[in-house]
């Protein structure tokens, strides 16, 4: 028997931080429950399906309703929250490891353009989005940003690194930043590293011309890896969405769920 898509123990995360049923004054139909619904968004992200072609087999209503509660989630900042309390999970348990952090950004392509979408550099010109992702030693994300496909690495790096979360501990006061950063030589920028240095931060950006890609790879793998884990899931090989809140809300479900992963396997 398949295992169902959202397990009790997740939707006993989930399910406190969805906003309520707004009020229907004048009655209606039945609203689909939220796990149902859930169920729904997360065979679309898995799966890459349209959402007019959602199963009703499924019982998570029609396609549209599945969109509009993302978008509506999204907006109540759920995703994000989520992905949160997930890193508040694994580090009160000891389980970030914090010793090493590994950047990098990955450009897929953007079928039909919209928002923080531009001509993609590697893959002649057309129109690409780019993600921007800091991990732990471990893998595990702590922040993502969507940006064009357009946009330098070292532009946005600085807002990556502030955009993880202070995060629980298992003794102390949470913690935001990481011993040391990891990154290739599209970071290879002043204000790069000198973002690190004010941040007490050490600086592991390699050189261009003298540093060698074995060396590069040494403690880097892991963010390429859990790049590859997010396009494991079929949504976020494309980008399908014009709107950027939408193709932004999967990505950070999909953060959350690699997360989750880390949980199950680790505490």
């Amino acid at each position: 028997m398949a295992k169902p898509l959202v397990s009790d123990e997740l939707w006993a995360v989930i399910e406190p931080l969805l906003p309520p049923e707004p009020p229907k004054p004048r009655g209606g139909r039945p609203r689909i429950p939220d796990r149902a619904v859930l169920t729904g968004i997360l065979f679309v992200l898995k799966s890459g399906i349209p959402w007019q072609m959602l199963p009703q087999e499924l019982g998570c209503g029609s396609g549209m309703t599945c969109w509009r509660r993302l978008r509506d989630w999204n907006e109540a900042g759920v995703w994000k929250r989520l992905h949160e309390v997930l890193l508040d999970r694994l580090g009160d348990g000891g389980q970030l490891d914090w010793s090493r952090a590994a950047v990098d950004a990955q450009s897929i392509p953007a079928a039909k353009k919209g928002a923080h979408t531009g001509p993609n550099p590697t893959d002649r010109g057309k129109a690409g989005t780019k993600r921007h992702l800091v991990v732990d030693r471990r893998g595990t994300p702590l922040a993502v940003m969507i940006t064009a496909a357009n946009r330098h690495d070292s532009m946005v790096f600085e807002t990556l690194i502030d955009a993880i979360p202070r995060i629980k501990q298992p003794r102390g006061a949470p913690r935001k930043r990481p011993d040391k950063v990891h990154a290739d030589k599209a970071y290879d920028f002043r204000k790069c590293r000198s973002a690190l240095w004010k941040r007490g931060i050490k600086v592991r950006i390699a050189r261009r011309g003298r540093d060698t890609s074995e060396r590069l790879g040494r403690h880097r793998w892991v963010v390429e890896r859990t790049l590859a884990w997010l396009s494991q899931m079929r949504r976020l090989r494309v980008r399908y969405e014009r709107r950027a809140d939408i193709h932004e809300a999967f990505v950070r479900l999909g953060c959350a769920l690699l997360t989750w992963n880390a949980i199950l396997r680790f505490c």
